[in-house]
């Protein structure tokens, strides 16, 4: 099973960037996604250190709350 979690992007260094995971900032690979697709402020979905796919704003927006979700339910259940 693979997880990817989508990250929004602040910096972009060549085939490099500099993402966001809700307050956590790490640098990943752009080299398997179309680089003219990604832009700053824009996200994608992260699987290893590679950014596997582009999202939409509409579409990354639900993927973190379904993670918050998902969040919250664990912490609860604890």
């Amino acid at each position: 099973m693979c997880l990817a979690v989508p990250a929004k992007v602040l910096e972009i260094k060549g085939d490099r960037a500099v993402v966001d995971f809700g307050g956590v900032k790490r640098e990943i690979s752009l080299l398997l996604v179309k680089r003219e697709e990604v832009r700053e402020g824009s996200y994608v979905l992260v699987h290893t250190g590679y950014a596997i796919a582009v999202l939409d704003e509409e579409e990354a927006r639900e993927t973190l709350e379904i993670w918050r979700e998902l969040s919250e339910q664990l912490q609860e259940a604890g």
